[in-house]
């Protein structure tokens, strides 16, 4: 399946038809699925959650729901096919119940729609339709999986928005053993029961379902919803995205992303060993830590890389240099799994190199689980030989900087 990737989430070229032929042979298969449905807003919401990004390039399908998206794929090149979740989910409806699929659909409690009023809706409209319904709170994470295992479903839709949907099928996927196939449906289930309206065909047509939203009111029991909150996520899914797009598509490709590489290390027997991680991207490639400095200086960075890499503070800063190193993305990650040159936008990364000795003890080190699958020390003179075979040079360049580092740091001691 061919992709284009806009602002480093990955998006399926891929038409209704072929997205309903994929799902019957997800059915069919003993592997579970999930498919995403990215818009503007949900790109947004990945630029800044490393485990959202994590999700949404990991999905087995990723729709296209938005019409800012479509407009993105043609100032890049591409014509692709967009699916809007409310559409998808009606025709997965219709196609459960005439292949006698089981489905669950878990429902936000606070949301527009009752459990009550879902099921009436869908026994009206999807007669034969075998189906459960359940409301959770959008971060629960306890719910009755018993009694969804007892009912089996094949398919599970998940109404708790984004990023919450998503983040709860990546968590629970695997606890639900005879579902197949996973959605994100967002608040297509209130178009269903009636509680929202959807844009008039003609605004659909011509990409203005944003503007009918902005003088949509959702209105919810207990709840006040004002026009200024309705705006506000217009505004960003509108504007903040295509000048976000327009920076990363032509300004940020002539440029190369500041970023720090870490190197953690500790003092046993006499001996310095260095911490290395291995990417979850590829199997078998380590590396040290690293990140984008984000606005910050070599320290700030380095440290604060650390913390999030390694959720740990044990440790002590030492030495932070800059520009010791540049390189160009090649086109994929590892195995394919993103496209590399897209992912940031930049052609490229400067390096520079943050220095810590570690404090505490390996107890401590808990890696997230999108970032990195393991990590070991290893004896500095073994360092450039233990990482991936790209990384060789770099971080022998990194070696120099820490022994001259380490031996200065010695004789004032």
């Amino acid at each position: 399946m061919n992709k284009i990737n806009i602002l480093g989430i990955n998006i399926s070229q891929i038409s209704k038809k072929e997205v309903l032929v994929k799902i019957e042979a997800f059915l069919k298969s003993k592997k579970q699925h999930y498919i995403v449905t990215p818009n503007p807003e949900i790109i947004l919401m990945a630029e800044k959650d490393e485990e959202y990004f994590y999700i949404l390039n990991n999905a087995d399908i990723s729709i296209m729901d938005g019409f800012g998206l479509k407009v993105a794929a043609w100032f890049s090149g591409e014509n692709v096919t967009r699916i809007t979740g409310a559409d998808l989910t009606t025709d997965i409806l219709k196609f459960a119940s005439a292949i006698k699929k089981r489905v669950v659909i878990f429902n936000w409690s606070g949301g527009l729609s009752t459990s009550l009023e879902i099921r009436n809706s869908i026994e009206k409209k999807f007669p034969g339709l075998s189906f459960q319904v359940l409301d959770l709170e959008k971060n629960q994470v306890d719910f009755e999986i018993d009694k969804i295992n007892l009912f089996s479903p094949e398919i599970a839709l998940v109404a708790l928005g984004a990023p919450w949907q998503e983040k709860f099928i990546n968590h629970n996927l695997k606890n639900l053993p005879s579902v197949k196939v996973a959605i994100g449906i967002g608040g297509a289930i209130d178009f269903i029961t009636g509680k929202a309206k959807r844009a008039p065909k003609s605004f659909r047509f011509f990409g203005l379902e944003w503007l009918w939203r902005a003088f949509q009111q959702k209105r919810i029991p207990g709840k006040k919803v004002f026009f200024f909150d309705r705006f506000k996520r217009v505004y960003r899914a509108v504007f903040v995205f295509s000048w976000k797009f327009f920076v990363w598509r032509f300004i940020l490709p002539f440029f190369y992303r500041k970023n720090v590489a870490c190197l953690l290390y500790k003092k046993e027997d006499d001996k310095y060993k260095v911490l290395i991680v291995e990417r979850v991207w590829q199997k078998e490639h380590w590396q040290l830590p690293q990140g984008g400095t984000e606005c910050e200086n070599i320290m700030e960075a380095g440290a604060r890389e650390l913390r999030e890499e390694l959720n740990t503070d044990n440790f002590k800063p030492i030495a932070g240099f800059s520009n010791l190193w540049k390189y160009k993305f090649k086109k994929y990650v590892g195995s394919g799994k993103y496209l590399a040159d897209k992912h940031w936008g930049y052609k490229g990364q400067a390096q520079g190199l943050f220095i810590a000795e570690f404090l505490g003890e390996d107890k401590d080190i808990r890696l997230n689980y999108w970032d990195h699958v393991a990590w070991k020390w290893v004896l500095v003179e073994d360092l450039v030989k233990e990482v991936y075979s790209t990384r060789r040079e770099s971080t022998q360049v990194f070696l120099n900087k820490f022994l001259e580092v380490i031996k200065n740091h010695e004789i004032e001691n």
